[in-house]
């Protein structure tokens, strides 16, 4: 009879525990503004997907179904996005417009704050990542490896609205929290 009532504590404790990391995720993203983010990029969209040859293809394909991932393992996606923004696809772009460079640079240092940000939360938060977690950002690694450099660093800022959701749907939350 104490067996089904430990079974029930251990999995109390475990939901606990997923919701205090879930909520100090959020707070760390609050501190945040992705509305920035988010009207520099509106300004720019429509000339990035304009230049975009590839319509039927996606680089951020896995990334439709971001509800999907565990609350537990948006700390460890969160962290691989940035660092797949920040190291390929930033560097990666080559814009000839100036003011697209200049909304394309504020995102990259909002992204770069952002990620400062995470990663100093992370040492309180020991940010780890499960294998669904791990294989959802290598697919987004993989569709972007199978297209030319610079119209696969195209491609990824036209779909950056989906990362940007996803992104705000958290942060929407931890006002709420």
């Amino acid at each position: 009879m104490k067996t089904p009532c430990i079974s029930h504590w251990l999995l109390g404790m475990a939901l606990i525990l997923c919701s205090v990391h879930t909520r100090s995720l959020r707070r760390c993203l609050s501190s945040v503004d992705v509305h920035h983010i988010e009207q520099s990029f509106w300004g720019i969209r429509r000339a990035l997907q304009t230049k975009d040859t590839f319509k039927n293809i996606t680089i951020l394909s896995s990334l439709k179904n971001l509800d999907s991932i565990k609350p537990v393992d948006v700390c460890c996606v969160t962290r691989h996005l940035l660092t797949f923004y920040r190291d390929r696809v930033f560097k990666d772009h080559q814009e000839t417009s100036h003011k697209v460079m200049r909304e394309i640079s504020k995102i990259a240092n909002l992204f770069l704050q952002m990620q400062n940000t995470l990663e100093q939360c992370q040492e309180k938060l020991q940010c780890g990542c499960s294998q669904e977690a791990t294989n959802a950002t290598r697919i987004v690694q993989d569709n972007y490896n199978q297209l030319e450099v610079s119209s696969a660093a195209l491609k990824s800022l036209g779909e950056l609205d989906i990362f940007l959701a996803w992104i705000g749907k958290n942060h929407r939350e931890t006002s709420a929290a």
